[in-house]
């Protein structure tokens, strides 16, 4: 027992050392407590209020040294266990990441921006006629819980995506809310102190504060809208027990206790539908918040204008605090159902039965297809849900063969070679498209196709540019033996010296753990870069959970995902998978460092010895060749403006020279087109199509970023 004590003495000991300015506050807090009994008896009943308490009547009344001394006590005993435990656990764990001397500079000057800036607020604000602004003036806290929430928005700055923006995200929501709903003196102070803490961070780190937003991926936005919701229903229930009196005044709900379960009922089934990314709940959910938003505003500007009114006591009663704040619940909701719309795609479970009683559906007849007359190494991207299926059928309904589409700026963008039985009925397909297509006004070009169509369009006077050259290794004969492959050879060696396995499969039959990781990676990936997640050829986690996708892991002997990448199927006639497609492609930041040539030369060896025959390490995406005339040069600059944006999130320069470590052959890849003049059209329908959920500002911005970014270290 006795060794017990002194291990477990060590290990306390062995961490007061690593955070010592947190357990002086702690201890600080203990022993005033203790000093003046207020860890027995109320301060808030003592004389000793007025001498230690922070607030706008002490620095008025000249006791400038409230803001320290305020910081060490709690206002009644029960106080004590949330102010001193909340300062350990916020204060430690920011002491952890920032170390001793930035944390008290973080807590110290967040604690006085929110003690100091609430009084200072108040100061100018109780000169009006503000009731709120007059109470909250004349009254006195104390706590260190201002300087603790400071720290903790400071040591946000030491983590990295997607943790820092949910940390900031958490802050800055519980900042604002509680000062909207609730609107005590602390309120105001924990909001204040938070800003400070987030401006401060990157500073105390050597580095710049910046004010661009996060960038989330379709996982996290589907988070983010959904808990918005769940907020709002709780908010709905906790109002009806315990009325606000916030900063714009008296906020309550609904009276009738039905109408509270039921708003708040609508408001879960909205998140839990929102957290499934469906389309339909997203229709919904944006539908009723706009319908709040402008009712809430028509209602605000009726109560504007009609005279007050009053209740059956003759007390004047207005619905203008509960009609502001109900609006920008509801806008907050609603920006955040814009900015994440392309996160919300899925399909219904009804529609998807509606789909199944009706037939097969369009993609169950393209997949089909593919598998009977095989396709390309691109084709398998066409089958992906975010698109289109033209089937073209034979006299009698029978599907001849299809062709995978978006449409986006007025232009129908074909995915990737048609699929048919044989050259013949490509071309017929290909030409059924086009009349389909421009009959209904829009311009059509064919994205990423190979020499057969681009040998069909220049019989159709048709014209077409080079935009990539796939990089094809061929299996049957592949053997990592020679000079030049020595680079590959030795990230196998040192995989296995390090404890790095490959563990090949589908992604939603492995183990929660790694497919949890996976995520994690992706999302990670994803929101330290300058645009939203991208489509239209660049898959994410949820195609790589489509079944017939292959991922392979690096997993060590922790079990922790090092990589990823997911293989996509090349089908030949019959429906035999004769080669895979790279698709996904994520590594761990800071693990096994040659990850990518490991897994890369793991799938190749095992893809040969299930006797596949190629594997597609794709093209770089909007390279192209830089000749021809005016308009289409113009197109090449914005294909090659919008690859510099996309280099830091895909890496494609640093991808495409990395990949010449496989030896692989190169097959070209083409855009047929109409003629010049649609080019400048085909090029933001292009854009549209790989960033559907971004704005010109996130263009713009990830523009800036890639000229600052070094290229992607593989």
């Amino acid at each position: 027992m006795e060794t017990t004590g002194e291990s477990t003495a060590v290990r306390l000991s062995r961490m007061a050392r690593r955070v010592p300015f947190t357990v002086g506050i702690v201890a600080t807090m203990v022993a005033l407590g203790v000093l003046t009994q207020s860890l027995w008896s109320p301060l808030q009943d003592s004389d000793l209020l007025d001498t230690v308490a922070y607030g706008l009547p002490a620095l008025q009344d000249g006791r400038w040294w409230t803001p320290v001394s305020g910081a060490f006590f709690a206002l009644v005993p029960a106080q004590y266990l949330p102010v001193a435990g909340g300062a350990l656990l916020l204060l430690g764990w920011s002491e952890v990441r920032l170390g001793t001397r930035r944390v008290a500079v973080a807590s110290v000057t967040g604690h006085l921006v929110g003690v100091l800036g609430a009084s200072f607020v108040l100061l100018v604000l109780s000169r009006t006629a503000w009731a709120w602004a007059d109470r909250t003036a004349a009254v006195l806290d104390v706590g260190f819980s201002a300087g603790a929430l400071a720290a903790v928005a400071a040591a946000s700055a030491t983590l990295g995506p997607p943790w820092r923006g949910r940390l900031r995200l958490v802050l800055t929501l519980y900042g604002g809310l509680a000062l909207l709903y609730v609107g005590l003196l602390w309120d105001l102070e924990h909001l204040l102190a938070i800003l400070a803490g987030l401006g401060l961070g990157p500073v105390l780190l050597g580095r710049r504060p910046r004010l661009d937003l996060p960038t989330f991926s379709r996982h996290e936005w589907r988070i983010i809208a959904s808990t918005l919701f769940v907020v709002s229903a709780v908010v709905r229930i906790l109002l009806y027990f315990t009325p606000s009196d916030g900063p714009l005044g008296a906020a309550t709900a609904d009276s009738d206790a039905m109408t509270v379960l039921v708003g708040a009922a609508i408001s879960l089934a909205l998140a839990w539908g929102l957290g499934r990314g469906s389309r339909r709940t997203w229709q919904v959910a944006g539908a009723l918040a706009t319908l709040s938003v402008l009712v809430g505003l028509t209602a605000l500007v009726l109560e504007l204008l009609a005279p007050d009114r009053l209740d059956a006591q003759g007390d004047v009663v207005s619905s203008v605090p509960q009609l502001v704040v109900d609006s920008l619940l509801w806008l907050l909701q609603l920006v955040v159902l814009v900015a994440g719309r392309a996160a919300f795609q899925a399909r219904s479970g009804r529609r998807r039965r509606a789909d199944l009683a009706a037939g097969a559906s369009d993609r169950d007849t393209a997949v089909a297809l593919l598998k009977t007359h095989g396709g390309t190494t691109m084709s398998w991207m066409g089958t992906w849900p975010d698109n289109h299926w033209f089937i073209h059928r034979d006299p009698d309904g029978s599907p001849l063969g299809y062709v995978a589409f978006q449409v986006h700026r007025g232009t129908a963008i074909a995915l990737g070679d048609p699929v048919a039985a044989d050259a013949a009925s490509r071309a017929a397909v290909l030409q059924a498209f086009v009349d389909e297509e421009e009959t209904h006004g829009l311009k059509v070009c064919f994205f990423s196709v190979t020499p057969e169509v681009v040998g069909w369009g220049r019989r159709h006077g048709r014209r077409d540019v080079l935009v990539a050259e796939e990089a094809i290794i061929d299996l049957p004969d592949l053997e990592f033996k020679g000079r030049s492959w020595q680079s590959v050879r030795t990230a196998l060696n040192r995989a296995t010296k390090d404890g790095i396995t490959y563990r090949e499969g589908h992604l939603a039959e492995m183990p929660r753990g790694l497919l949890s990781q996976v995520r994690a990676i992706s999302e990670l990936w994803v929101s330290d870069k300058g645009l939203p997640e991208m489509g239209f050829t660049l898959g994410g986690v949820d195609e790589a959970l489509d079944p017939d996708t292959v991922v392979g892991l690096a997993v060590d002997e922790d079990m922790t995902v090092h990589g990823v990448t997911s293989w996509l199927p090349v089908h030949s006639p019959g429906g035999e998978v004769r080669g895979w497609t790279l698709d996904v492609m994520r590594r761990l930041p800071d693990g096994f460092r040659p990850v990518t040539e490991f897994l890369i030369a793991s799938a190749c060896l095992s893809f040969r010895d299930e006797g596949a025959q190629l594997v597609s390490l794709s093209g770089a995406p909007l390279a192209h060749s830089g000749d021809g005339s005016a308009e289409r040069a113009a197109l090449e600059r914005l294909l090659d403006q919008l690859g510099e944006a996309m280099e830091p999130l895909y890496g494609f320069r640093s991808l495409d020279s990395f990949k010449q470590k496989f030896r692989p052959r190169h097959e070209p890849v083409s855009l047929v087109f109409s003629d010049e003049a649609a080019l400048p059209r085909i090029g933001l329908a292009l854009t549209s199509a790989y960033l559907p959920g971004a704005s010109l500002r996130d263009l713009a911005r990830a523009g800036l970023a890639s000229r600052r970014d070094d290229q992607v270290s593989l």
